[in-house]
């Protein structure tokens, strides 16, 4: 089963971290988080990538419905999206709560689950 789902944009880095950010809040969600995995790697093992993003996302009503009906979920929480660099654009990649969220036996959390994914293409169709 396929993890993440996306679209490659033939774009600059951070004209596309613009429109995604803006995209992802036209749905409700915001950026709780941003990893930096390009600068990391350089400064903890001198090693060099192209430039690489992993941004966490949530959407604080859809996430407080799934703590509610799971408490445990936030182990798998925020809905991760990844920025990365190749040589014609950016691969933009969302990770899909559905297939991430099959590993909770609770089915308000797959009705959540559905939503968060309709969702999350709807901004990657955006892009």
């Amino acid at each position: 089963m396929a993890y993440t789902f996306g679209r490659n944009i033939e774009a600059p880095f951070d004209d596309v971290l613009a429109d995604v950010t803006t995209a992802l809040g036209d749905e409700g969600f915001g950026i709780l988080s941003t990893i930096d995995v390009q600068a990391t790697l350089k400064a903890k093992i001198d090693i060099e990538i192209p430039r690489y993003l992993i941004l966490g996302a949530c959407n604080p009503p859809l996430a407080h419905k799934a703590i509610t009906a799971e408490p445990d979920i936030g182990a798998l929480l925020p809905c991760n999206v990844v920025l990365r660099e190749q040589d014609d654009g950016v691969a933009v990649r969302f990770m899909d709560p559905e297939a991430v969220l099959t590993l909770v036996d609770e089915p308000a959390v797959a009705e959540i689950a559905a939503d968060v994914r309709t969702r999350l293409q709807r901004v990657a169709a955006a892009l």
